[in-house]
């Protein structure tokens, strides 16, 4: 026969277990597990307006652009992406947003919070390898976030980053 404190053993140990087993293993997402399930991406973009005096077009975000994916917030996870730096530092990059295309937020509008990631990483990334792809592995949490480059939806505390292999 179990007594309690075998019991409680028991209970405390099956809780452990699985986030040791799941932070073992990354869950890898793409950009679209970012928007919640059933919200197509084509609701989230609107027509936008042209701001032809500035050859410059400004899309117009839904409500749907800032609804986030909530069964990825504690989630460990990898995902490819592009760096854009909030500051290089001598060492490199440790704090920037992660965005799935080069380029995005700097020479066209930000894509709207739910495909824009803001990364914290202990380690510094190189900062001569910052416009090549990479992989970021990490907890992640839905958490909107304003910077002067976009609204970001998620945050990522990275355990690791990666170059991406085609």
């Amino acid at each position: 026969m179990i007594d309690r404190r075998a019991t409680l053993m028991l209970i405390s140990g099956s809780i452990a277990v699985p986030k040791m087993a799941f932070s073992s293993t990354p869950r890898e997402i793409m950009w679209d597990d970012l928007i919640p399930p059933g919200v197509p991406y084509s609701e989230i973009i609107g027509e936008g307006e042209l701001d032809e005096e500035n050859d410059f077009w400004n899309p117009i975000y839904d409500a749907n652009a800032s609804r986030l994916n909530e069964d990825l917030d504690g989630a460990y996870v990898r995902l490819p992406g592009f760096v854009v730096p909030f500051d290089i530092g001598a060492e490199g990059v440790t704090e920037f947003m992660l965005v799935p295309y080069v380029g995005a937020c700097i020479h066209t509008p930000p894509p709207p919070a739910n495909q824009l990631i803001l990364v914290n990483s202990a380690v510094p990334w190189p900062g001569d390898l910052i416009w090549d792809p990479i992989w970021v592995t990490g907890t992640m949490r839905t958490q909107l976030q304003s910077t002067n480059l976009g609204q970001t939806g998620y945050f990522i505390e990275a355990d690791q980053i990666e170059l991406y292999e085609w």
